[in-house]
């Protein structure tokens, strides 16, 4: 409901942003969110500041609309503004205008999650869209720069496949989210691990051997392992997340900007839309059984 008054704020401001953190993983525990925070600080110090700035301005952008008090305390008006906070702090270079910059995509993204819940139904769920929607105006104001080049080691890319949902190469970070994730869910955080593992072979399989030890194949795949582990779903649906998220990298790569989470949502679209249809099917189906 919308209100143009400061109302029923978060009873716990630190655990709504720390939730946020974590929800990006798409898991609830503040646990978890501070070693996401911690990852960010303890590998990229420089992108901390954006992180907290865009998860501030989304959490305070839905308190001031009046959005739901218990979906701000969970973190789902922050974690869109996390990560483009860090998406801006890394491809921009530092200015006065940068921190205005990064409150208004935090409280758009706030905005446009808000909305994206309530006509985005059980299809179209929100994810991480706001996110990529923003992050791709942010990369054409950027100049375009190549990756980095990192050692060959299965240990770290697997790690780093999971430090790349928030931006981070280093391994530390990686380290960092897992053992959050292994607080939050143990399960979800074991397949997360699959997710970056199948993701960095099918990248060595294709060729692709820089973006494999970078952890460019690993994150998506993560994600939609997270996405289908959480809700005790068969495992064949996850490794059909996961391969769906993999098959479509490779048409999000051929944008002239990184396709950054995109892959990873369409594919969640693309199983729910599967799933809906197999329902419709078998409702339709039900009456010529007892007839």
């Amino acid at each position: 409901m919308y209100t143009k008054n400061f109302v029923n704020p978060c009873p716990d401001w630190a655990t709504a942003l720390l939730n946020g953190f974590s929800q990006v993983l798409l898991l609830r525990n503040p646990l978890c969110g501070l070693c996401c925070l911690l990852a960010i600080l303890l590998t990229a110090p420089n992108l901390v500041g954006g992180a907290l700035l865009g998860a501030l301005a989304g959490l305070l952008t839905a308190q001031r609309r009046g959005y739901d008090r218990a979906d701000r305390q969970a973190g789902l008006y922050c974690y869109n503004g996390v990560l483009i906070g860090i998406l801006i702090s890394a491809v921009l270079p530092w200015s006065a205008i940068l921190p205005p910059l990064i409150i208004a995509a935090g409280g758009l993204s706030s905005m446009l999650t808000h909305q994206w819940r309530k006509r985005g139904g059980k299809l179209l769920i929100a994810y991480t869209a706001p996110f990529v929607l923003l992050g791709w105006a942010a990369l054409l104001l950027a100049e375009p720069s190549g990756n980095g080049y990192v050692e060959a080691d299965p240990a770290y890319a697997l790690l780093r496949g999971v430090g790349q949902i928030f931006l981070l190469d280093k391994p530390m970070a990686g380290l960092l989210i897992v053992i959050g994730m292994y607080f939050a869910n143990p399960y979800a955080a074991t397949w997360a691990l699959i997710g970056s593992a199948i993701g960095g072979g099918v990248a060595l399989l294709a060729g692709e051997t820089q973006a494999a030890w970078l952890g460019l194949y690993g994150f998506n795949a993560a994600l939609a392992a997270l996405a289908f582990s959480r809700q005790g779903e068969k495992p064949w649906l996850t490794l059909l997340a996961i391969a769906c998220a993999l098959l479509l990298q490779p048409l999000f790569n051929l944008l002239p900007i990184a396709g950054l989470t995109a892959p990873f949502v369409t594919a969640c679209w693309l199983m729910h839309l599967g799933n809906h249809l197999v329902q419709l099917n078998q409702r339709r189906s039900a009456p010529r059984l007892h007839s």
